[in-house]
């Protein structure tokens, strides 16, 4: 038996403020998308040409504060292949949190507070 990964979700406040965010930071683009018949949630899925892998970004109509996500202890990776145009991409976009320089990678935050982390191709 054979498992693979295909998505991660992340439940969104503003849909639209964060696929701007990942189109921009990461050029992830919209796969596809559901939306409820009565309009209580949207979901996108976004990704891009490398790999299969696909972030789901989740809207629910009634959540009517930013989500919590207490002290953020999870993450999901980008490999890249030009670190340091990426590193100079996001330090102008301001959404650099945390850097481990004697790792050699860094953390981004999405609208949401989400952690992403940034490695480079070794």
């Amino acid at each position: 038996m054979t498992f693979k990964m295909v998505h991660e979700n992340y439940n969104v406040y503003d849909l639209e403020k964060s696929m701007r965010f990942y189109e921009e930071a990461l050029g992830l683009k919209e796969k596809r998308r559901k939306n409820a018949e009565d309009g209580s949630y949207t979901i996108v899925f976004m990704g891009n040409d490398s790999s299969e892998f696909e972030i789901e970004l989740t809207w629910l109509r009634d959540m009517k504060r930013p989500y919590d996500l207490g002290d953020c202890e999870f993450h999901l990776a980008f490999r890249v292949d030009d670190f340091d145009a990426a590193y100079k991409k996001h330090k102008e976009m301001g959404c650099i949190c945390f850097e481990n320089t004697a790792m050699g990678i860094y953390f981004i935050t999405d609208p949401d507070g989400y952690w992403l982390e940034i490695v480079p191709t070794r």
